[in-house]
């Protein structure tokens, strides 16, 4: 769920009637008072994959690349569902 500001994550567990609250490990602790509404996971960091560099690199995606992604994944499903 996109956030714009700290106060939201309440409002979107409603809103989207969550039922668990993932983020990671750093945060371990900060996050316990939402344990009244949703599961609270804090999730083990992993070696090598930066969170502020997957959402630069997501950041470049314009609608064409995700368009021509979408395209490439349909085309492997179906490659897939006729191998099977």
């Amino acid at each position: 769920m996109p956030e714009e500001n700290w106060e939201q994550k309440r409002l979107d567990i409603k809103k989207y009637d969550a039922k668990v609250f993932g983020i990671g490990e750093d945060w371990k602790g900060k996050f316990d008072d939402l344990g009244d509404e949703v599961e609270v996971v804090y999730l083990p960091r992993t070696s090598g994959i930066s969170t502020t560099e997957m959402k630069r690199v997501l950041s470049e995606f314009d609608e064409r690349h995700v368009q021509s992604l979408k395209s490439t994944l349909d085309t492997l499903s179906q490659i897939v569902k006729e191998l099977s």
